[in-house]
């Protein structure tokens, strides 16, 4: 085959299959084509008096975007569950948020949710712009979220978090800001 045309398809694959290194795969890559993460509609994004206020959020459950209070979350794994109004001020930013529902543990799965965090964007301060925290509220055992996208689970999936994070900073309001560790 002349080096031209292996060249060519060389890169109509990078294209077409997503990358392969360890980059994430495009959105529209081969590789995640079977995930969907649908878009929330548009809600405001203003701040709350309190991060206690039941204002919080756009309604859903968990919330993705809405209103929320005017600090936010270390970029970190939390053990314990932290205030839902602050966590979607990350999500604002552009960081992503990976949830766990187990009363009875699950450390195996928090490992993964804690892999898929070492994989999303680094800030310009050298911190994973992510989080990992307990939310006894959600409707499933998992939750991966961005600015207006929910992927919920019942087990983790490391791929669909990985094609989820492709995703990160396209549609946040304030897309790139850094997270302190």
């Amino acid at each position: 085959m002349p080096r031209a045309l292996s060249a060519l398809l060389s890169s109509l694959c990078l294209v077409a299959c997503g990358s392969t290194n360890d980059d994430p795969p495009t959105p529209g890559g081969e590789a995640c084509e079977r995930y969907t993460f649908p878009l929330s509609d548009t809600s405001t994004a203003s701040h709350v008096n309190s991060c206690g206020s039941t204002a919080c959020g756009n309604g859903e459950n968990p919330p993705n975007s809405g209103m929320h209070c005017s600090t936010w979350l270390s970029c970190r794994s939390f053990d314990t569950e932290q205030p839902r109004c602050s966590w979607i001020h990350n999500l604002e930013h552009g960081h992503a948020v990976f949830l766990y529902n187990c009363p009875e543990g699950c450390a195996d799965d928090v490992a993964k949710l804690e892999a898929a965090m070492a994989k999303a964007a680094v800030g310009s301060n050298g911190v994973r712009r992510a989080l990992v925290a307990p939310d006894s509220q959600l409707p499933k055992r998992f939750a991966a979220l961005l600015w207006r996208r929910t992927y919920l689970m019942d087990s983790v999936d490391p791929d669909a978090l990985t094609c989820l994070l492709a995703l990160q900073d396209v549609d946040a309001n304030e897309p790139g800001l850094v997270c302190p560790p």
